[in-house]
């Protein structure tokens, strides 16, 4: 039991980072029209920089958390994200905002939370513990999505950055109070057995290939939500009403994943499975470019489009775990997860630089561009 309350308390301090990166994604794009400094590409800016810090903090933070502790390391963390978002919501300028996402984003105590599992689970049921923290991510992509055009018409996105706040200071009781300190980490690894772990998981190809992919799927989703909202707002749906679109949408894929992921278990299967996820990203993107200025051919779109990425955000994380020395999976979990938000800062400046000097619609086929060069490579 106490297994159990340690790991639902780690993944719901996990579900609140990746809130902190989803949360603004569908609402951000027109809230920052009304800012003084606005352009397309300090939105972009605005909604990477999280990422950014992110990708460069979560390595070196879990090297101090082995060296001070996992929990310190989550605390300041959590509290240094709270700070970012206190600044975000008190800024009425881009500018300002960028500085909050950006302190919100060094806060990077993902591989801290995932060491803190380690130590405190039993290793017979460790991969059902990773498991549930795994679905805190899918559950904060979900819910931000969901609720954050609800929550933008009530609270506004200053409400929001509030709102991470709050969650980020419960968070700290959470870990303070509710998760138990874990022995003394034994058997530290000194620098250069780290340094050789670290040279080991980026020379290995295959696992370089899904470092790319988790790049590739974070600045393609990052990308997308820039120019999704302006284009439901051409289309005639206010803010609020943009969940009449994302709940069919993301109800229909989830459904709709669940026969891929069957299909992926099979070892046989899983290169086709990627790769016709892939190419349907890019299909999907395509489809807006040339016939979504119709409401209905943008909802296929999004359909497609939501359902080959869940399928791809669960299979890659599972490459790893499989294809990682045991010596050295805590290492590219760490090199992934850093992948994973450094391609959220790509995509918030490639969506934003696209979009600025090429036009809205630009966006779409700019980002079908780079799903096709994914596809190659992984064939």
């Amino acid at each position: 039991m106490s297994e159990l309350k340690a790991v639902l308390s780690l993944a719901a301090v996990y579900g609140i980072r990746m809130l902190g990166l989803f949360l603004i994604l569908p609402v951000f794009a027109l809230y920052a029209k009304q800012l003084p400094d606005y352009t397309p590409f300090m939105v972009g800016l605005a909604i990477g920089s999280y990422g950014l810090a992110q990708a460069l903090l979560q390595i070196p933070l879990g090297i101090l958390s082995d060296r001070i502790g996992r929990k310190p390391v989550i605390i300041c963390g959590l509290f240094t994200y709270a700070i970012g978002g206190v600044i975000a919501a008190l800024s009425g300028t881009l500018y300002g905002i960028i500085i909050g996402r950006t302190i919100q984003g060094c806060g990077a105590f993902a591989g801290p939370i995932m060491a803190l599992t380690a130590d405190l689970i039993r290793e017979e049921v460790r991969l059902q513990a990773m498991a549930i923290i795994g679905i805190s991510i899918g559950a904060a992509f979900m819910i931000s999505i969901l609720s954050a055009p609800t929550l933008e018409y009530w609270i506004g996105v200053p409400g929001i950055f509030w709102l991470t706040t709050i969650l980020a200071l419960c968070g700290i009781g959470m870990i303070k109070f509710l998760v138990p300190q874990p022995e003394a980490i034994k058997n530290q690894q000194n620098i250069e057995t780290i340094f050789a772990q670290f040279i080991s998981a980026l020379r290995n190809f295959e696992l370089l290939r899904t470092y790319l992919g988790i790049f590739a799927l974070q600045m393609l989703i990052t990308s997308l939500f820039l120019a999704v909202p302006l284009k439901l707002k051409e289309l005639g749906l206010s803010g609020p009403q943009h969940w009449q679109v994302y709940v069919p949408v993301l109800l229909m894929s989830v459904i709709g994943i669940i026969p891929l992921i069957f299909l992926s278990k099979r070892g046989s299967y899983l290169k086709g499975t990627m790769l016709g996820g892939i190419f349907t990203l890019a299909a999907a993107e395509l489809i807006i470019f040339v016939w979504g200025n119709n409401l209905i051919n943008l909802l296929i779109a999004l359909f497609l489009y939501f359902t080959s990425f869940n399928l791809l955000e669960a299979v890659l994380p599972s490459l790893v775990a499989k294809l990682a020395p045991s010596s050295a999976k805590g290492t590219a979990m760490g090199i992934f997860s850093s992948a994973q938000f450094l391609g959220a800062f790509c995509g918030g400046i490639l969506g934003g630089l696209a979009h600025q000097s090429l036009g809205l619609n630009a966006v779409f086929l700019v980002d079908s561009s780079v799903a096709v060069l994914w596809f190659f490579v992984v064939l």
